[in-house]
């Protein structure tokens, strides 16, 4: 079903309690390309684990092109609510993993909205939707997760950014990554992730007031879970939060400390500001 975009928080709210029950079969070929695009060889076999947060790649929300907005996601309305915002970005989410997902297994997706809530922010109008998950295999289940979306107003091109709070200083563990166009144009394809300002720079500059390209918030935190497992640990849970955007125009850095339960990470922009924290905990 689609609806008109509303900002009314009447026919908004009437989302929460929608579900939807999706099925797929754990992609080979998808989970290969998957880790090539992140510098990895391709590995990954039938009955083989799919690492932390390479879920992202599956049960992705397809719609034909005519069906797409103007920014690339899909119109508004069905599963999620017609917000008429016009700014859509992942700010988060918090998983617990339980059984693993194996690469060619056939898996189900029950998702349900949780909460939709209107609020104004020192930006503007703000809504905040948050999405329940839960991906199971043969009712067994491996994944389940609460995901953030927040919707914005377009920025006033008269107004400064604003500068990304500072990053911590203490990082056990640090990592250089190159944020090139290829990079997220091959996260883009994997993922099927059609929103324009992964790859169409007068898009992300002129429609939505960004400086480059601007990194995914998903592949950012998948890093970040690639960053907290480097030497064989297994996650039990992994929240992130999004700070500030990452962009193409230059290298940023991901970092890792002990915590008192697992680990704590962080993404670092060019200039010392904080663009993403994210907590692990270990079996």
């Amino acid at each position: 079903m689609n609806t008109a975009p509303t900002d009314d928080p009447a026919i908004l709210e009437t989302w929460v309690g929608r579900t939807q029950e999706l099925g797929e079969t754990i992609d080979v070929t998808t989970m290969n390309r998957l880790a090539m695009t992140l510098g990895l060889e391709p590995t990954v076999g039938a009955g083989d684990p799919i690492a932390p947060l390479w879920h992202f790649a599956t049960f992705i929300e397809a719609v034909p092109a005519g069906r797409l907005g103007h920014d690339g996601h899909p119109q508004r309305g069905g599963f999620l609510p017609p917000v008429a915002l016009p700014r859509r970005m992942w700010a988060g989410s918090r998983i617990t993993f339980g059984a693993p997902i194996l690469a060619g297994v056939d898996a189900t997706k029950h998702s349900t909205i949780e909460s939709v809530v209107l609020k104004n922010g020192s930006s503007g109008p703000l809504c905040f939707v948050t999405v329940h998950h839960v991906t199971s295999v043969d009712g067994e289940v491996c994944i389940d997760e609460e995901q953030d979306i927040v919707y914005r107003d377009d920025p006033d091109p008269d107004t400064p950014p604003r500068s990304a709070p500072p990053a911590p200083t203490d990082a056990e563990l640090s990592r250089t990554i190159v944020p090139d166009p290829t990079l997220l144009f091959r996260y883009s394809a994997v993922t099927f992730n059609g929103h324009r300002i992964h790859y169409d720079r007068d898009y992300a500059s002129s429609s939505e007031g960004y400086a480059g390209l601007v990194v995914h918030g998903p592949l950012t935190a998948t890093l970040l879970a690639q960053l907290a497992t480097e030497h064989g640990e297994t996650l039990a849970s992994f929240s992130f939060r999004g700070v500030s955007p990452l962009l193409d125009t230059a290298p940023f850095t991901i970092h890792r400390r002990a915590s008192d339960t697992g680990a704590d990470l962080w993404a670092t922009n060019p200039t010392g500001g904080l663009a993403m924290t994210a907590q692990a905990t270990y079996r």
